[in-house]
């Protein structure tokens, strides 16, 4: 049994394919199925029913896919006690960040980070929330910047930001000169959405639950709209096909000179925003690394959040 055919177990259980496990975990197939088959060999039982499009999880495959996450989180915490006997500061330091903050976040936060701890490059993965829950269960991340609310998974949570909302608007729409925004009156609007797995997607929707609910016939909303990211949903208002909720920090400037093709307008009270935090391993050893990360963030200058 090695570590390594730990991970794969992981890997194929979560995505219930060995073809996408396979392609995860940068191997062929043949090679994870191997894997796989020798350590169901070993251990006497069957991890996996393999039949149709998706492999499912046997009962006892379930309790030892648990386990091998276990066992990989305390390899993990091996290495890093090893690393205590250094400065915990020497070394990279594996960031996630979910793909609605990273732009708007990471180039003034790589340029502070290296004013502060030069010694400690930032190793950055941007990905959905549920995957970096996954990946920091692997110890393949260290830490990961996300957005509440997240679940009760054992983790050390440290606030960052919170952040309001804006509507952003193409120029020559009729509410490109108002001061405020109801956001009761979204709903007759048509909506430029965030695609499934986004966690900001959903934050919209609890603002905006009528999109939730939308088709072509139901006068409560005209249409909706998905855009692979902010800055796709940003060019679809810009081009004039509806309208979107934007976190404040995607806005650059909140100017509104005439010359823009989007316009930024705040929403009445209440206002609905977001809480930004970086959640770590309880297990995670390297503490200075940790807080020497949160300063960076709050001294990085993101536009328009404010510092918790």
């Amino acid at each position: 049994m090695t570590l390594i055919e730990l991970k794969y177990v992981i890997v194929v259980a979560r995505e219930k394919h060995f073809g996408r496990a396979a392609k995860a975990c940068f191997v062929s197939q043949p090679t994870l199925s191997v894997a796989i088959k020798k350590l169901e060999d070993e251990l006497g039982v069957t991890l996996f029913e393999r039949g149709g499009t998706e492999v499912t999880v046997t009962p006892i495959g379930q309790r030892i896919v648990t386990q091998a996450q276990r066992i990989l989180e305390a390899s993990t915490h091996l290495k890093e006690i090893a690393r205590q006997g250094h400065d915990p500061l020497e070394g990279p330091l594996k960031v996630g960040v979910i793909h609605t903050i990273a732009p708007y976040l990471l180039p003034k936060l790589v340029r502070k980070q290296l004013e502060l701890t030069p010694q400690m490059p930032l190793i950055l993965q941007e990905n959905f929330t549920v995957r970096l829950l996954e990946l920091l269960r692997l110890g393949e991340v260290d830490c990961a910047i996300m957005a509440l609310p997240l679940p009760d998974s054992g983790l050390e949570i440290e606030p960052l930001y919170r952040e309001e909302f804006v509507a952003a608007v193409p120029s020559h729409h009729r509410w490109a000169d108002e001061l405020s925004i109801n956001v009761k009156d979204l709903k007759e609007e048509t909506m430029l959405l965030l695609g499934s797995g986004h966690c900001f997607r959903d934050q919209v929707l609890e603002v905006c639950p009528e999109m939730s609910r939308f088709s072509s016939n139901d006068s409560g909303i005209q249409r909706s709209f998905e855009g692979s990211s902010l800055e796709t949903i940003r060019h679809m208002v810009a081009a004039g096909l509806g309208i979107t909720l934007l976190p404040k920090s995607a806005v650059p400037e909140l100017t509104n000179d005439g010359h823009d093709l989007v316009r930024y307008i705040p929403l009445q009270d209440p206002v609905p925003s977001r809480e930004v935090v970086l959640a770590w391993r309880r297990s995670f050893s390297r503490q200075p690394a940790i807080d020497a990360l949160v300063k960076a963030i709050k001294q990085s200058g993101v536009f328009g959040v404010d510092m918790l």
